[in-house]
């Protein structure tokens, strides 16, 4: 049995829908499908009854276009070699109801491209494979889906997901919204998740997102505390409640590695004389984590009676600041951020850079100026990747030179004149 792909408006001067079809002898009928793929007639092969792949008349899309339209031809070949192998006859109505069952996500005239999105973070959602601020870097990936079509008038079809839009959307993210190579190649990674998951769910049959290459990421200079500042955090007597509160949540986190959203998983029901037992409610088959208890992090626990006065990340966020600032840590120092192939330096307050993120890397830092293992130190902040662990490492400059001092000044036997 013969198909074809015919124009819905041949002599259109605008894009026109591309029907599949088929005449069906016995029954006398001829069946038609919409593919709900448009394209100009100007970039239609009328001999051949696809769109042009090479030559002037080429459309940018042809590509991806064809490998849709070959979803059609493939399925039908394969339903009709079935029917033949089971002796029963292959009808329009049985077409029909195949092409339904495996295209009605894609139905004619409709952009499901954020419908499809959306699917996809409930999904997730509702298996609780993600954690809140998963959650919430993929709602804000949508937005900035949503505001660059508005932008760059690129309405978002899985079909276009190419490298032009691999291009533009790079330009949109990194000269428009100033975001830097972490920052993009994070989400760029998180769109390509999605773009995974909707080739597997049968949305889209085009693969080139899996060429887009992704930004170097750096590892950016960030603050990490000594242990003098720590001292010194500790010893610190505020005037404002409200401070010292936001101070002992701060140094908790310093002295367990504790990410912020995990503090509130504290109670008196996982701790035990010597370690809090940290369990994961957003992944039962991970293993619960011992957190060693020290002298400051029980002082600060009985202190609160095992409930850490805890707000909301953005107000505590604010706060650290402000405690810092108080605190006249007002030297200045440089930031440095990288975009594209270029460094951005930048000049700060040190009370500036402060957030509630400080503390984990300050517990890394100091763990490894120390000499501790990787391994030790993932097993208290629950890194799986070592080389995520690394990042957070950050080398001063007095360790540098007593590191250097210890190497050039102590080994070197060589007589100075």
């Amino acid at each position: 049995m013969k198909y074809t792909f015919n124009l819905k408006e041949p002599k259109s001067e605008n894009e026109t829908l591309i029907l599949f079809s088929s005449y069906f002898k016995n029954e006398n009928r001829k069946f038609v499908y919409s593919t709900g793929e448009k394209i100009n007639p100007n970039h239609w092969d009328f001999d051949n009854r696809t769109p042009f792949t090479i030559g002037k008349n080429k459309d940018k899309f042809a590509q991806s276009i064809k490998l849709q339209l070959n979803r059609y031809s493939d399925l039908f070949l394969e339903t009709e070699s079935l029917y033949k192998r089971i002796n029963e006859p292959f009808t329009s109505k049985i077409i029909k109801k195949v092409f339904d069952e495996e295209f009605k996500k894609s139905p004619s005239g409709k952009n499901i491209f954020f419908d499809a999105y959306d699917e996809f973070t409930s999904e997730k959602i509702k298996m609780k494979v993600w954690s809140a601020s998963t959650i919430k870097r993929y709602q804000n990936i949508k937005n900035i889906l949503k505001n660059f079509e508005k932008a760059k008038n690129y309405v978002l079809t899985f079909s276009k997901i190419d490298a032009n839009f691999h291009s533009e959307f790079t330009s949109y993210c990194m000269d428009d919204l100033n975001h830097i190579n972490n920052t993009y190649a994070r989400n760029l990674g998180l769109f390509k998740t999605f773009m995974f998951w909707a080739r597997k769910n049968k949305y889209t049959y085009n693969d080139q997102f899996q060429e887009f290459k992704k930004v170097d990421r750096v590892i950016t200079n960030q603050i990490a505390l000594t242990i003098e500042d720590l001292n010194n955090l500790m010893q610190f007597e505020f005037e404002s409640s409200r401070l010292e509160k936001v101070r002992d949540v701060f140094c908790f986190a310093c002295v367990t590695g504790m990410r912020f959203g995990e503090l509130s998983l504290i109670s008196k029901s996982n701790i035990t004389d010597d370690f809090i037992i940290l369990k994961e409610e957003k992944d039962e088959t991970k293993e619960a984590r011992e957190i060693p208890l020290t002298s400051i992090s029980r002082f600060i626990l009985k202190k609160y009676d095992f409930k850490l006065p805890l707000i909301a990340n953005q107000k505590q966020n604010e706060y650290i600041k402000e405690v810092f600032k108080v605190m006249d840590y007002n030297n200045e120092v440089q930031k440095i951020t990288t975009k594209g192939k270029e460094n951005i330096k930048q000049d700060m307050l040190f009370y500036e850079r402060i957030s509630t993120h400080t503390a984990r890397r300050t517990f890394i830092t100091m763990m490894k100026r120390q000499g501790k293992s990787d391994k030790l130190i993932a097993s208290i902040t629950g890194h799986s990747d070592m080389k995520t662990l690394n990042q957070y490492y950050q080398v001063s400059e007095p360790e540098k030179k007593e590191a250097m001092d210890q190497v050039f000044n102590v080994e070197l036997k060589m007589k100075i004149v």
